[in-house]
């Protein structure tokens, strides 16, 4: 951690703000931390002297510009900013939530990917850490949009993988399961903490993992999912 200098998107609240507590907590020379509200990062700011505020709003190319023009000596960066809207495919009369989660969920991390893949190159060996989702791998009624637009995200992760591997870059997919932040404060349902998401994406970066499932509902959802992928869909299909 200590030669690491990193990019945390989303890095005001939940697990986007763990992994730049855990950065800085670490030792990393200077943690940006990137979110669209400025005056949220403040707490964190002045708690840690390596954090760095960057405006960034991943649908917006204009602001990814600048955050890339400015940290240049990156070589890590979290792809971390996401939405989640609850809610199935067939039953909603609008398309704007879905529109807004693969716009962010997938676009936005498009966006940022091809906007810092050349600055990671140039400082290798470096990573990029994605976070996803278990609903990355398996429709999930009542996030369907949302699981739709991170299996999206992680297409798109196993291809940059393989684009910037041999570049010594290292690329994470992290899928966890229901995480407790805000962003699941009306799912009630089991949740792991923020702390362990960063625990076990760390864990997973040192052993060169290429993908990490956090927690035992991940981890159980993974299994099943590539032990038998039909019967894990019918159980699925009960929690409609």
């Amino acid at each position: 951690m200590k030669n690491t200098i990193a990019l945390v998107t989303g890095a005001n609240r939940g697990i986007g703000r763990a992994y730049a507590e855990r950065l800085a907590q670490a030792g990393a020379p200077a943690v940006y931390a990137a979110a669209r509200d400025l005056a949220s990062l403040g707490d964190l700011v002045k708690a840690y002297p390596s954090v760095i505020p960057v405006y960034l709003d991943v649908t917006d190319p204009h602001s990814i510009t600048e955050a890339a023009s400015r940290a240049r000596n990156v070589n890590l960066l979290v792809n971390n900013a996401g939405v989640a809207q609850l809610g199935g495919i067939t039953n909603r009369d609008s398309f704007d939530d879905a529109r807004r989660e693969m716009e962010v969920n997938y676009f936005g991390l498009l966006a940022m990917s091809r906007a810092f893949a050349p600055i990671l190159v140039a400082n290798a060996p470096s990573a990029m850490i994605n976070v996803l989702s278990i609903a990355s791998l398996m429709g999930t009624p009542r996030l369907g949009t949302y699981g739709a637009s991170k299996a999206a995200a992680l297409s798109a992760t196993r291809t940059i993988r393989a684009e910037l591997a041999p570049k010594g870059v290292h690329v994470l997919g992290v899928m966890p399961g229901f995480v407790d932040t805000d962003l699941t404060a009306d799912f009630n349902v089991e949740k792991i903490s923020a702390s362990d998401v960063v625990d076990a994406t760390f864990d997973a970066l040192v052993a060169g993992k290429e993908e990490v499932y956090p927690g035992a509902q991940a981890a159980q959802l993974s299994d099943a999912f590539f032990s038998n992928y039909k019967t894990l869909e019918k159980q699925l299909a009960s929690f409609v």
